[in-house]
Parts: structure tokens; C-alpha cells; sequence
């Protein structure tokens, strides 16, 4: 790492974000159809993110001039061996299109492809959850751990409904047809980055997704685990960042959950 202090770097990353935020929650009334371009089948992309992730290059790149990008939007040129942005402008454009909480800017720096800083900045509530290497996790200068919640029967699920690769949609309505019946509910925020860090904080006791990329995981996948949770993939691996599938829990309902999810989507499937 340069010759910085983690938490000191992280105030200025959060500065950073704000400033995207402000942008994006301005330019949130003055959206029109015109003005919302179709990715994909159910993923769309605006103005205001491609404007907001070129507002976070330049003031990040600016931190680490040698630093490289993963960014969704694709707004960046450059790439670093070292050094790596993780980020997402706004995860949860639907929601943010719409007009519908939780929406939220998701920021991870990642050193020699170990991820050492984590940002979600969720607009909605202007709630800011973020860690670096070494420390804790917080919620607007409060630590915050994952709930101690240990059996799925009394668990908040979180998930997302896919958008692509439907040949795994069978196994997921059959996942949903499981924590409905198993769980205290099932929740599906339009965000997997608040997602993920409202298990870090204690709001859900799991959550889990497939069809994802690594501006969508990193930086709520690391603040989960500085908040005492763990992460994987549907494997039960650690390829939880590019693997495309995400499991994230407390650590009490960690193996029950785990177990769950592979028996639906992997064993009862082969």
C-alpha cells in the first residue's frame, strides 16, 4: 500500500461520494423516458450514471494516479496492476429511475487483488456503511457487526431476481418457494450492494444472488466480513467477486444457509 493512513484515505473516498450523490439525487426529478437507455432486458443506464462514475474516476484516480478501474459504465481508460477501483455509480438504477429506494454508490479498492476498502453510500436514507484492512465496520461512525441470529427459521433473507441466465430460474423460484415457507421472509431490494451491507449491519441475516459482477459484491462483500460475516459462492468457494454467485451471512447461520443453497441450486440440479 502507498504510505497512507487507511482510515484517514477513507474519509477522503467517502468525501468523494458524497459529491457523486449530491449529483445523482439532483439530476433524480429532471430523468425522462428519453433519458434512459436499455443495456439489456431489464438493465438500464442514464446519464446520470455514466456522468456520476466519471466524477468518481477522476476524484479516486486522483488519490492513486496509478490506480486502474472496474467500473460498470465503462467511463474509465486506464488500468492498474497494482491499484484497482471496484465501482458502481448507481446500483439499483431501476429503483433510481422509479423514483424508489434503496439506491447507492458502491466504492472497494482493491491492492493486488486483495480488497482493502469498502464505500456504500446508499442515497435513500444518505446512510454511509463502510471498513478498511484492519478495522471494524461502521454505519455514520458507528460500528456495526452482523446479528448473532443462529437458525434460518428466524432469518431476514435478502435476494435479487435475475435478469439473465434463466436457466437457473427454476432453482431460484424454488429457493424462494423454500424461505417462504422457512424463514421469517424474503426481501428483494432492487440493490445488492444495500443488500449486503444490511447484513453487515444486522438488518438481514443473509443474502444471496447469482448473475452478478464484481462492481456489484465488492465493497458490501467487504464490509460484511469486516463486520464478523462471511462470504462465498454457491460452491461454498471463495470466488464470491468474479464468480458471478454470492452467498453473504452472519457467521451463526453461515453452514445452514450455505448447505440450503447448494442442495437447491447445485445438488438438486445435477
Amino acid at each position: 500500500m502507498p504510505d497512507i493512513n487507511l482510515e484517514e484515505f477513507c474519509n477522503e473516498v467517502m468525501e468523494i461520494a458524497r459529491t457523486a450523490g449530491e449529483f445523482i439525487l439532483s439530476e433524480q426529478q429532471k430523468l425522462t423516458a428519453s433519458t434512459v437507455e436499455a443495456k439489456g432486458k431489464h438493465n438500464f443506464v442514464t446519464h446520470v450514471d455514466t456522468k456520476a462514475e466519471q466524477m468518481l474516476v477522476d476524484g479516486l484516480g486522483k488519490l492513486i494516479p496509478e490506480s486502474g478501474f472496474i467500473a460498470e459504465e465503462g467511463t474509465a481508460g486506464q488500468s492498474g496492476e497494482d491499484y484497482q477501483w471496484i465501482i458502481d455509480p448507481v446500483d439499483g438504477t431501476t429503483n433510481f429511475i422509479h423514483g424508489l429506494p434503496p439506491f447507492a454508490i458502491s466504492i472497494a479498492l482493491m491492492h493486488h487483488g486483495e480488497i482493502v476498502l469498502g464505500v456504500v453510500y446508499e442515497l435513500g436514507f444518505r446512510e454511509f456503511f463502510y471498513a478498511w484492512k484492519g478495522s471494524k465496520a461502521y454505519l455514520d461512525g458507528r460500528e456495526i457487526h452482523v446479528s448473532n441470529t443462529s437458525n434460518v427459521s428466524d432469518s431476514l433473507i435478502a435476494t435479487g431476481f435475475p435478469y439473465t441466465y434463466f436457466e437457473h430460474l427454476e432453482g431460484f423460484m424454488d429457493s424462494v418457494n423454500y424461505f417462504m415457507q422457512n424463514s421469517h421472509g424474503l426481501r428483494r431490494l432492487g440493490s445488492a450492494a444495500t443488500d449486503l451491507v444490511y447484513v453487515a449491519c444486522g438488518r438481514f441475516e443473509a443474502f444471496y444472488e447469482y448473475g452478478l459482477s464484481p462492481w456489484d459484491v465488492a465493497a458490501g462483500g467487504f464490509i460484511i466480513l469486516q463486520a464478523g460475516g462471511k462470504a462465498c459462492d454457491f460452491y461454498g468457494n471463495d470466488d464470491w467477486l468474479f464468480g458471478g454467485t454470492i452467498i453473504a451471512t452472519n457467521t451463526a447461520v453461515s453452514d445452514e444457509f450455505r448447505g440450503i443453497i447448494k442442495k437447491i441450486f447445485i445438488d438438486d440440479r445435477s
